[in-house]
């Protein structure tokens, strides 16, 4: 799976965030086409301006374009234009507000057609799906299940918000009136059914760019859920998101030590159960130990005890 702790949005009708975007570390960067970019903006001039930056050099390893949603007039458009101008340099095309499986098939379906008319490897653009409504989150399953592209699930807790009836006019913000974390349902759903189905799963925006701390606590309580990885807005919330998603290097080395104890009780000892470090390691506490581990070489982390392994 491709590294996400980060995802930069950037919207397409500006030259010059476009521009230093290409420059900043982040794991992906998506070119946006529909929430922030006017509707006088769509146009084909907006498109030819993301064509030209995904020709471009990235930091990034992974590039993606929002393209407007399916019950749009915009989004045929969006995807055949940038497809046909820069496939080759497309990692993903994300759809927002994705009603049910439906939504999917079709930009699945276009997909592949435009890959076979430009002779570029059928399936090779994956689908990035964002779940913005109660009627998408009833269909998350379906919509899941609907293409061999899919590789994330994302949460829109703005349009969910609007779409809810939730009385809140900050973007992801956690409103300390609740008692608890409001998000804390559809975000446990979206990582359910992303792990059941093999994916990602995505944490949406936070408006309050200023706002670091409420930006951490609110990336903290998704990635204790399980999350992958959450949007940026703006180029201070990169690192900050890169960390949270990341295990330090203290968990990252007492996983690779985990992971040692237990190799060695299984493989030498004929153990299946063993005492470290005062509590009782088994195969789930392996299987717990991968994940971490897993998630910390994939942020290039190695281990400096000399138990990490």
């Amino acid at each position: 799976m491709r590294l996400r702790r980060s995802c930069l949005a950037v919207p397409g009708s500006s030259p010059k965030m476009l521009g230093k975007a290409r420059t900043l570390p982040a794991d992906q960067v998506f070119l946006d086409l529909e929430d922030a970019v006017a509707p006088s903006e769509k146009t084909d001039g907006t498109r030819q301006q993301i064509v030209d930056a995904l020709r471009g050099d990235w930091v990034a390893p992974t590039r993606v374009v929002r393209v407007n949603g399916v019950a749009t007039r915009w989004c045929y458009a969006d995807i055949s234009y940038v497809v046909r101008g820069a496939g080759a340099d497309l990692d993903c095309i994300m759809i927002p507000k994705v009603h049910d499986a439906s939504h999917v098939h079709f930009v699945d379906h276009l997909l592949t057609q435009l890959e076979l008319d430009l002779e570029l490897e059928v399936g090779r653009i994956g689908l990035e799906l964002q779940i913005e409504t109660g009627h998408g989150c009833l269909k998350m399953e379906e919509i899941a299940a609907a293409s061999k592209r899919a590789e994330t699930l994302i949460f829109g807790p703005g349009d969910y918000a609007a779409n809810l009836g939730v009385p809140q006019l900050t973007v992801g913000a956690i409103d300390t009136a609740y008692p608890g974390d409001q998000w804390h349902y559809i975000n446990a759903r979206i990582v359910n059914t992303a792990r059941a189905y093999g994916l990602q799963a995505i944490d949406g925006p936070y408006a309050a760019i200023r706002d670091l701390d409420g930006f951490a606590e609110v990336a903290r309580r998704s990635r204790l859920l399980g999350m992958d990885g959450k949007w940026a807005l703006h180029p201070d919330q990169i690192a900050l998101v890169n960390e949270i998603y990341s295990p330090d290097q203290k968990q990252f080395d007492l996983a690779c030590a985990i992971l040692e104890a237990y190799r060695v009780a299984t493989e030498e000892e004929g153990l299946g159960a063993v005492m470290f470090n005062g509590e009782m390691i088994d195969e789930a506490s392996r299987k717990m130990a991968i994940q971490v581990e897993a998630s910390g070489r994939a942020a290039g982390m190695q281990p400096t005890s000399a138990t990490g392994g």
